[in-house]
């Protein structure tokens, strides 16, 4: 199924006000942002503002970025790049799993179409549930808060960590959120979910009633079920699906499986420290 091009005329996504727009680190920027948002509106090709934009939308911080964040449907990524090198810009395939770039001179954008993880591809359901803003004079959409945290789920390396986004979008737009949907997508990793759901609750005591009940139900139940098993036979490290470099010892030296590899069995099993 397409997704039709976005109009003012044709969109069906609700139009919001935004409550803060992010401030660009350069502001020679601001120009380059402008014209590329200009540029996408003209091309008909279906995309959504997400990243710093999305947050201070939804939560009316506004915040230091150094560039605009653009998700889109994998098909719709190719796309994308072409229209732009078209009109003289450059372009890169940073990594053809998830991101590319669009450049001009010093200045950039990012055109995601999935995580780098591979758990988040960016489907129709992120344009049915779709916001519309006003950005740079422009009627764009932005993700919707429900993909907004799932697309900052695993956000979580050494230099960066999203969990202060997700708390502060549960806590300024907790009734926007499809609940029902965000566990669906994060059904097999439901851990990372009910952590972020409790750290809410821990930052929030007063507002902890911002997470439906049945939702901390049901992780919690899944939790004492998960507690009565035993434990898995191959050692792995899904630490890697955070961030590769933060976790890559445990895959390359102690013998934990990386994502999809193969690990040792646990058993008897120490870590070499030299000693």
């Amino acid at each position: 199924m397409s997704v039709p091009p976005m109009t003012s005329e044709t969109s069906d996504s609700p139009m919001m006000k935004a409550r803060a727009i992010p401030q660009l680190i350069d502001p020679d920027a601001e120009p380059f942002v402008a014209k590329a948002i200009e540029e996408l509106a003209s091309s008909e090709i279906p995309f959504l503002v997400a990243g710093t934009y999305a947050v201070s939308a939804y939560t009316g911080i506004s915040r230091l970025t150094k560039d605009l964040d653009i998700f889109c449907k994998a098909g719709d990524y190719g796309r994308i790049l072409s229209y732009f090198k078209e009109r003289d810009y450059e372009i890169a395939v940073e990594d053809e799993r998830w991101i590319g770039k669009v450049l001009k001179g010093k200045h950039f954008f990012d055109v995601i179409f999935a995580s780098s993880n591979g758990t988040m591809p960016v489907g129709d359901a992120w344009f049915d549930d779709a916001r519309m803003i006003e950005l740079c004079g422009f009627p764009v959409r932005i993700v919707s808060p429900t993909e907004l945290i799932w697309s900052k789920c695993f956000i979580q390396l050494r230099h960066r960590y999203d969990g202060a986004d997700i708390a502060h979008v549960i806590l300024r737009a907790s009734d926007e959120i499809d609940w029902a949907r965000l566990l669906g997508y994060l059904e097999v990793q439901w851990e990372v979910l009910l952590i972020h759901l409790l750290n809410f609750r821990w930052i929030y005591p007063t507002e902890r009633d911002r997470v439906p009940q049945w939702l901390l139900d049901e992780l919690i139940d899944r939790l004492k079920t998960q507690c009565d098993m035993p434990l898995p036979q191959m050692r792995i490290c899904r630490g890697r699906m955070y961030s590769r470099v933060d976790y890559e010892i445990d895959v390359k030296e102690w013998g934990f499986a990386d994502v999809g590899g193969e690990g040792e069995i646990r058993g008897n099993w120490e870590i070499d420290d030299g000693q």
